[in-house]
């Protein structure tokens, strides 16, 4: 009888390696970044960690042993669940290995926008001694966070430290802790106009994709700050680029765009009040052990026992 496969398309330290095959001694486990190190053992993989465009050619479109795919990534909204759906493949994702580095990319973005720093990083290169009219400060204002999981709540977190009032947006109303309230998505149009800040850390689904178009951005005040480190498609970029040009919002930190990367003739470049990162917000030194140790091997175990994972298992309805 052949062994059971583990693949693994990802470059992980041994360490990382031995506490896997602690779990399954006797399963075969193939780990590498190259596709040429796992691509012939696609098809005959019982558990894959890491999605990768090959998957879908050796494991959706014929007969594969593929039965559980852990992605790397929060998001999945790329991924062809259509398929996966068919095939009755369990998807879990990496939903929480974000909450520390984003959150801090969220808040770099809010203080550097807010204390214009990176007007002055400008100013610096020029040696221009000029200060730029700066008034703003973060401390007592309103944030709204779209999207409650675990990044929505680590920015709640820090944003009581600034002791702000902290108002989420997701789904369901359901109160949280850091959040002074916390509104069903059907209540967006009239939370907007109460915040300083808005935070978009939600995913991207069909009930998202362009949440934040013209007639948000007209609810929004002129002084309010927007923050994007969720999905490009959950804002209309045109509509976004018209807010900033007549100056219906403050400005604007962008992590995601709708096209990655971003054209090099998007106005969002050249925008004094906009800042952008090229779709880096998560990235982090603790990345890969985060993925195997808190949510990959605890899910291995579960499944080892149960037959199915118990963390971030994706609901293909919702879409997440």
């Amino acid at each position: 009888m052949s062994k059971r496969k583990l693949v693994i398309t990802q470059n992980i330290h041994q360490e990382l390696q031995a506490k896997i095959k602690a779990l399954i001694p006797e399963w075969e486990i193939i780990s590498g970044k190259d596709p040429e190190t796992w691509k012939e053992h696609l098809n005959h993989a019982e558990v894959i960690v890491g999605w990768k465009k090959e998957i879908k050619e050796n494991c959706l479109e014929q007969n594969s042993s593929l039965r559980w795919l852990q992605s790397w990534s929060a998001g999945v909204d790329s991924l062809p669940l259509h398929h996966m759906k068919e095939r009755d493949i369990l998807l879990t994702t990496a939903s929480g290995v974000h909450a520390y580095p984003i959150s801090e990319t969220i808040f770099s973005l809010m203080l550097a926008l807010t204390r214009k720093i990176h007007t002055y990083i400008k100013n610096q290169q020029i040696k221009k001694w000029h200060h730029e009219n700066l008034s703003l400060e973060i401390h007592g204002k309103t944030i709204g966070i779209v999207g409650v999981g675990a990044i929505g709540k680590e920015t709640a977190k820090i944003a009581k430290a600034f002791n702000m009032k902290v108002i989420g947006i997701r789904q369901s109303d359901k109160s949280e802790e850091d959040f002074d309230k916390v509104y069903n998505m059907m209540h967006i149009n009239s939370v907007l106009p109460l915040c300083d800040y808005i935070v978009v850390t939600a995913p991207l689904t069909s009930e998202t994709y362009h949440m934040f178009s013209k007639d948000q951005f007209q609810l929004m005040k002129n002084t309010a700050i927007f923050i994007n480190i969720g999905r490009g498609e959950i804002v209309n970029e045109d509509d976004l680029i018209h807010a900033l040009e007549t100056k219906q919002i403050a400005g604007a930190g962008l992590d995601v765009f709708e096209k990655e990367p971003l054209l090099e003739n998007s106005p969002l470049w050249n925008f004094e009040n906009v800042i952008i990162t090229p779709h880096t917000a998560g990235s982090t030194e603790h990345y890969e052990s985060r993925v195997i140790e808190d949510i990959f091997i605890p899910n291995l175990k579960h499944y080892l026992q149960k037959g199915v994972p118990s963390t971030n298992l994706v609901n293909y309805e919702k879409g997440y």
